[in-house]
């Protein structure tokens, strides 16, 4: 096990709902819970989907079709400057998983600390090179994939020399806990050799933790103010007393596990000399 607590990545990512006061509402949260990061998504909607997708019927706040639901979620460039003022004044980072090269040169206006690769897009080689050759941190999820198709993607990372962290990932929202599978965690540590962490969308806490005990190093949760709200990842989402049960139990898991050498504590010798009768 490491000697330090699991980085938590609060994930925004389109919950916010398209509207910035949300948005800063969920920052103040992750702060709030001790989160070290907050996370978002950016997409150029006419790249990543069809004009046929984007033309299909889809019934939301912003309309009848995919096309106005996906403008209403996405932020346009000012408010990621309010996020990021916002972000820099409370002292906490951000940083977002781009789904396409145009959105990727957009966030590195903001000097970003971490970039994130998103399970759809681990197979988008060109993407996965632009980041890799970025050399920042990179958290690298592995939902839906092949280890044949992982094995391409970190072979990129490495002949980069950038540093990644790889995501065990199940991609369904909520996931079943029948899904989570989280001994995948101590195989991809043993395939790699390199951190492995967890990108969890269960409904609940205890996956997550225990993927800390399993050696996960960072753990990434979608936040929300409240499930119930419209969006697909509402429901697989925490809202603020998960997150800050998260934060807690997390951090607690290397104190519970110790360093494994047995010893009597001090405590366990004022109790034997009450309770201890034979040498």
């Amino acid at each position: 096990m490491t000697d330090h607590s699991p980085f938590i990545i609060a994930e925004i990512g389109i919950n916010h709902s398209g509207d910035i006061e949300i948005a800063k509402q969920l920052i103040d949260m992750a702060v709030d819970c001790g989160a070290d990061a907050v996370k978002f998504q950016k997409r150029t909607i006419t790249t990543v989907y069809s004009a046929d997708y984007l033309d299909s019927h889809r019934a939301s706040p912003w309309g009848t079709t995919q096309r106005q639901q996906k403008e209403g979620l996405e932020f346009k460039r000012y408010e990621y400057d309010e996020i990021d003022d916002y972000c820099r004044k409370l002292g906490i980072p951000w940083f977002a998983s781009a789904w396409d090269i145009s959105s990727q040169t957009f966030l590195e206006k903001y000097d970003l600390k971490y970039n994130k690769i998103a399970s759809p897009m681990l197979t988008h080689t060109p993407l996965l090179n632009m980041v890799a050759e970025q050399g920042k941190k990179t958290f690298i999820s592995t939902g839906m994939s092949t280890y044949e198709q992982i094995d391409r993607a970190v072979d990129i990372f490495r002949i980069n020399g950038c540093p990644f962290v790889l995501m065990h990932c199940a991609s369904t929202y909520p996931c079943r806990d029948e899904d989570t599978n989280l001994l995948v965690i101590k195989e991809l540590q043993k395939r790699y050799g390199c951190d492995v962490g967890y990108s969890g969308h269960e409904v609940g806490v205890p996956p997550s933790v225990m993927a800390v005990v399993l050696g996960a190093v960072a753990l990434e949760r979608h936040i929300t103010l409240d499930r119930a709200s419209y969006g697909t990842d509402q429901a697989a989402s925490l809202e603020r007393a998960g997150l800050s049960r998260l934060v807690r139990e997390a951090r607690m898991v290397n104190v519970n596990l110790g360093d494994g050498v047995k010893r009597i504590t001090e405590g366990e010798k004022k109790v034997a000399k009450s309770l201890r009768y034979f040498e």
